[in-house]
């Protein structure tokens, strides 16, 4: 492990990520969520981590749970940024209820997508396309604990993206779901 490309590697990663989430959110009218997102991958439990880990293909969270058993990193990381929908796991409201997903805030959803879209471009460089966010969320979902609502309208942006691209689908959240105005009820499908 080479300490010094590891940190100017790990640190280019995050910057370019930030900077496209930042990019994507903007054209959405997320402007505070923009430039706040993801600032504790700045911090020294998260950074440290991710150069120890870095390996510039994949998340160094992934890395650090393979070699560790578990990611400090992504345990910080997820409780403190709300665009993740693991923040939103609670106890159902009920007495004895189970852990399940919360329904999260639509512009936190929208944050989340802004997130998916970036990290695919980031890892996935010049061989990215629309469809990638998609494929991976549907090839993950079944594990995922969302709320069902939550998991919809996601899945509703990603599969926008897949199929009219990046610009009409940004439009779409700017103007429709940001302000409510789109079919609450619809199928995910591919």
């Amino acid at each position: 492990m080479d300490i010094k490309e590891n940190f100017k590697g790990h640190l280019s990663t995050i910057n370019h990520h930030k900077m496209e989430v930042m990019r994507l959110c903007f054209k959405v009218g997320l402007y505070k969520q923009g430039l706040m997102h993801d600032l504790s991958k700045y911090s020294p439990k998260e950074f440290i981590s991710g150069v120890v880990f870095y390996t510039g293909d994949k998340s160094p969270n992934t890395t650090e749970r393979r070699v560790t058993g578990k990611s400090e990193a992504w345990l910080h990381h997820k409780g403190r940024n709300r665009h993740h929908f693991e923040y939103w796991i609670d106890y159902g409201p009920e007495p004895g209820s189970a852990m399940q997903g919360m329904k999260m805030p639509v512009k936190y959803v929208v944050e989340m997508f802004c997130d998916r879209v970036a990290a695919c471009k980031t890892y996935y460089k010049e061989n990215y396309n629309d469809s990638m966010p998609f494929e991976y969320f549907n090839k993950n979902r079944k594990h995922y604990m969302m709320h069902p609502e939550t998991m919809e309208l996601l899945g509703k942006m990603l599969i926008m993206l897949k199929r009219y691209g990046e610009e009409d689908t940004l439009v779409y959240i700017r103007e429709r779901i940001l302000t409510g105005k789109y079919p609450k009820k619809t199928a995910v499908k591919s």
